[in-house]
C-alpha cells in the first residue's frame, strides 16, 4: 500500500482543510472528515487511523466499511477532525442512475464515463452519489475522476467547504497538475465569492489556460475589483493567452473602458461576435454612453432579444422614458418580447410613474401567456409603487398562496407591506407562510429582520438572529456578509449600537454595503465623529465608497450638526471619487444647513442644484424656518411645496403655526381654511410598542381606548422628565 501512495507535496508549509472520503456501503451517503493541520502533507505512519478503529468510532459496521476505506486508507491521519455530512439535498437516492452500473467489476474508466454523463445532463447530485458508489465498489479514482467531481461540486450552491476538501484530495492524488481540475476549483471559489482563495489557487496553478484567466477576471469583476480585473487582462495578454469571446463578455460587466474594449475586440477579430457585441453594449450602457450604445446596436447584423433588452435597460438607466417606449415598439415590430423584456419595461414604467402604460403591458402579458413568477412579482411591485396594495395582494393570491408555490411571491409581498408601513400585515403574512409549512430561507429571514428594524422590535429581532445562527446560515460564506449587514442595521435602528458594532467586527469580509451600514448606524445615534473615523478606516483598507456611503456620511453629519465636515464630504464625493450628487445627497445638505440655521445657504444649494427639488427638500426647509422663525423663506418654501404636494395636511399645519408664531393671524387662519376646503385631515401620530415577552401593540396619539393607556402615558411622562435634563433634546 505504501508504494501506491502518491508522493508527498512539497513547496513549504500548508494550512489546509483536508477531506478523506468514507463511504457507507449500500447507502448513497458520502461522509467527509475535515481536520486542520500544519506542516507538509506527509504524515508519520503512527498517526494513521485504521479502518476498524475509525468504523467503531462512528458506530458503523466494520465489515461493510473496510473495503470502501481501502483505497483511501493512507490518507487518514488521526489528529483532530470534525465529522460533517453533505447537506441532505445532495444525498437523494434514486433507482437510476446513481446505483452502481450493471457491469461486472467496472473499472475507473467506466465509472468516469457514467459520472461524466450525469454532469453533462446537469445532474450534479447524481454525480456525487455515483462517486460514492464508485468508492464503495473499491475502485480507486484516477487522474480524470477528481476533475469531474470538482466540476460537479462547483455547480452546487453553498459548496465552498466541500470544494476545499476536494482541493486537498487533489493535491494528495496528483490531480492538482490537471488544469481542468484547477479551473473547476477556481470557478467554485469565484461562485462562492471567496476571491482571496481563488487568487491563491490561481497563483499556485502549475499551468493556466484562457479559461483560468477568464475565470479569475470574472471573479475580480463580480467582487468589484475593477482595477484588478483590468490588470489581470493585461497579464493574460502578456502571458500569451488568447482572450475568447467569453473573456470579452466578462470584461463587458466592467462599467469602465467600454471604448477600449470595443477597439480591442475589433483588433482581435471578435467585433462581429454576438456575445462580444452584447458585452460591449452592456459596458456602454453602464457607462451612460447612450449614443455609442445606439450606434453599436444599429450596426449589429443580428439583434437578439438580449440585445434589445440591454438597449431598453440603457434608456431606463438614462431616464429616457420616450426612448424606452420607442425601443419597445421597435422591438415588437421585429420579434416578440420575452418575459425578461416585459420585466424590464414594467420596472422602467414604475420608475417613471406611468401607471396607464404599465396596465397596458400587464394586459399584453396576460393575453400572450407570458406571465411567469418573476414577471408576476414585478407587477406586484409595480402596483405597490402607486400605493395600490389591493391589486398587489390579488396578484399574490393568484401566484403565491398555496403549499406548492414558490417562496419568492411571499417574500415580495412581505417587502411591499414593509415598504408601505403595513407592518402588522407583513407579520400576519409571515405567520400564514409558516402555517402552510414553508421553511423560511435566508431572504425571508432577512425580510423579517428588516421588518423588526423598522418597528424597533429588539426582542423579536434577536429571535430571528438566533434562528439564523441555528439554521447555519452564517456558516455559508457567500451569505455571511449579506445577513450580518441586515442584523447590523436592525441592532442600530433598535438602539443597540454596541451589538451593531460587534456584528460588524465579526464579519470575515466587509463589503461597501457593510461599511455604509455601520456609518449610518453611528449617524442615527448622533455619533458623527465616529462615523467619520470609520470612513477614514474604510479608505485605509482600500474599500471604494459609493453614493450610499456618502449619503450615510452626510446623514451622520446632519444628525450631529457637523456643517464644515459635511461640506468636505460633499466636495470629496464629486472631486475625488467622481460620484455625481443625487437628489438624496442634496436633501441631506439642505437639511443639515437648515437645521444649523444657515437658511440662506440652504436656499443657495437648492437654487444651484442640477436636479429638480422635490417635496422632501422644501418640507425640510419649511420645518427649519419654523424653528428659526424665518417667515419669509418659510412662505417661499411653502409656495414651492404646495405646487408639488397640495394634499399634505402636515405642511399646512406647519405653515399655520409659523405664521401664528409671528402673529400673522389671518395668514394662519387661511391655512386652516384651505385644509377645510380640500377636506384634508392631519393623521394622528402612532407608534408600535414592544411589550414584555416580545408582543407588539399599536398606540395612536389621543387614543383613550387602549387597554394599557395609563402605563403608556406614565412611561411617556417619565421619558419627558428625563429628556428635559439634557440640553438640546
Amino acid at each position: 500500500m505504501a508504494k501506491d501512495r502518491p508522493p508527498p507535496a512539497t513547496g513549504g508549509p500548508w494550512i489546509l482543510e483536508f477531506a478523506s472520503l468514507l463511504v457507507v456501503v449500500n447507502q448513497s451517503v458520502i461522509v467527509f472528515v475535515f481536520f486542520r493541520f500544519t506542516g507538509c502533507i506527509n504524515w508519520p505512519r503512527r498517526n494513521l487511523l485504521s479502518a476498524e478503529k475509525y468504523t467503531r468510532f462512528h458506530g458503523f459496521s466494520s465489515s461493510s466499511t473496510s473495503s470502501a476505506l481501502h483505497p483511501f486508507l493512507p490518507l487518514f491521519p488521526s489528529p483532530r477532525f470534525l465529522l460533517t455530512l453533505l447537506p441532505a439535498h445532495h444525498l437523494r437516492t434514486r433507482r437510476s442512475p446513481e446505483n452502481p452500473p450493471p457491469i461486472n467489476r467496472p473499472n475507473s474508466f467506466q465509472w468516469n464515463s457514467i459520472i461524466r454523463d450525469a454532469i453533462d445532463s446537469g445532474r450534479f447530485d447524481s454525480a456525487l452519489c455515483l462517486f460514492s458508489s464508485m468508492l464503495a465498489a473499491g475502485v480507486r479514482p484516477d487522474r480524470f475522476t477528481l476533475p469531474l467531481i470538482a466540476r460537479a461540486v462547483s455547480a452546487l450552491p453553498g459548496s465552498f467547504g466541500l470544494g476545499k476538501a476536494i482541493h486537498s484530495v487533489g493535491i494528495q492524488t496528483g490531480a492538482f497538475s490537471n488544469v481542468y481540475f484547477c479551473n473547476s476549483l477556481l470557478d467554485l471559489y469565484v461562485r462562492c465569492e471567496e476571491i482571496s482563495d481563488a487568487r491563491n489557487l490561481f497563483d499556485e496553478m502549475p499551468c493556466r489556460d484562457a479559461v483560468s484567466w477568464t475565470t479569475m477576471i470574472s471573479g475580480y469583476v463580480q467582487h468589484g475589483e475593477i482595477s484588478q480585473s483590468s490588470a489581470a487582462f493585461r497579464r493574460m495578454r502578456m502571458a500569451g493567452a488568447e482572450p475568447s469571446s467569453v473573456t470579452f463578455a466578462v470584461l463587458g460587466k466592467n462599467a469602465d473602458g467600454g471604448r477600449q474594449l470595443h477597439c480591442l475586440a475589433i483588433k482581435v477579430g471578435f467585433s462581429s461576435h454576438e456575445l462580444v457585441q452584447n458585452s460591449i453594449l452592456t459596458a456602454y450602457s453602464k457607462m451612460g454612453l447612450l449614443r455609442e450604445a445606439e450606434k453599436l446596436f444599429d450596426s449589429m447584423e443580428k439583434k437578439t432579444v438580449v440585445s434589445w433588452n440591454i438597449l431598453i435597460s440603457a434608456y431606463s438607466s438614462s431616464e429616457d422614458f420616450l426612448g424606452v417606449l420607442q425601443c419597445f415598439q421597435s422591438m415588437m415590430s421585429e420579434l416578440p418580447p420575452s418575459s425578461e423584456t416585459l420585466t424590464l419595461i414594467i420596472s422602467a414604467l414604475s420608475k417613471f410613474g406611468a401607471l396607464r402604460e404599465g396596465q397596458q403591458i400587464h394586459c399584453h402579458a396576460v393575453k400572450s401567456g407570458q406571465v411567469d413568477m418573476i414577471l408576476q412579482t414585478s407587477f406586484m411591485n409595480f402596483y405597490a409603487k402607486f400605493s395600490d396594495l389591493s391589486s398587489s395582494f390579488l396578484l399574490f393570491q393568484s401566484e403565491g398562496m398555496s403549499r406548492n408555490s414558490s417562496i419568492t411571491p411571499w417574500i415580495a409581498m412581505m417587502s411591499i407591506y414593509i415598504q408601505n408601513e403595513h407592518f402588522m400585515d407583513a407579520i400576519n403574512l409571515f405567520k400564514a407562510f409558516q402555517r402552510l409549512g414553508f421553511d423560511p430561507n435566508a431572504d425571508a429571514l432577512r425580510c423579517l429582520i428588516t421588518l423588526y428594524a423598522r418597528l424597533g422590535s429588539l426582542l423579536l429581532g434577536k429571535a430571528v438572529h438566533c434562528r439564523l445562527i441555528r439554521n447555519g446560515f452564517f456558516a455559508r460564506s457567500h451569505m455571511e456578509t449579506m445577513i450580518k449587514t441586515s442584523i447590523l442595521n436592525m441592532y442600530a435602528k433598535c438602539g443597540c449600537i454596541r451589538l451593531a458594532r460587534s456584528c460588524f467586527d465579526e464579519m470575515v469580509k466587509r463589503d461597501t454595503v457593510a461599511w455604509s451600514s455601520m456609518i449610518e448606524g453611528y449617524g442615527i445615534h448622533g455619533r458623527g465623529f465616529q462615523a467619520l473615523d470609520l470612513f477614514h478606516q474604510m479608505q485605509e483598507e482600500g474599500i471604494e465608497p459609493n453614493s450610499i456611503t456618502f449619503l450615510s456620511l452626510l446623514s451622520s453629519c446632519s444628525h450631529s450638526g457637523l456643517v464644515s465636515e459635511a461640506h468636505q464630504i460633499f466636495n470629496l464625493m464629486s472631486e475625488k471619487y467622481e460620484i455625481k450628487p443625487e437628489l438624496c445627497h442634496y436633501t441631506c445638505m439642505v437639511d443639515l444647513l437648515a437645521r444649523a440655521g444657515e437658511l440662506n445657504e440652504a436656499m443657495n444649494v437648492i437654487q444651484n442644484m442640477v436636479v429638480k427639488a422635490d417635496g422632501r427638500i422644501w418640507g425640510s426647509l419649511l420645518a427649519s424656518c419654523r424653528v428659526h422663525e424665518n417667515v419669509e423663506i418659510g412662505n417661499y418654501a411653502a409656495r414651492r411645496l404646495f405646487e408639488l404636494e397640495d394634499d399634505n395636511a402636515g405642511y399646512y399645519v406647519v405653515l399655520s403655526n409659523m405664521n401664528a408664531g409671528d402673529e400673522r393671524w389671518k395668514a394662519s387662519e387661511r391655512m386652516w381654511s384651505s385644509m377645510t376646503e380640500r377636506k384634508l385631515e392631519r393623521r394622528a401620530g402612532w407608534s408600535y410598542i414592544e411589550e414584555k415577552g416580545g408582543g407588539l401593540s399599536m398606540f395612536v396619539a389621543g387614543n383613550c381606548l387602549h387597554c394599557k393607556r395609563e402605563e403608556i402615558y406614565e412611561s411617556l411622562r417619565y421619558l419627558s422628565r428625563n429628556m428635559e435634563e439634557f440640553e438640546g433634546i
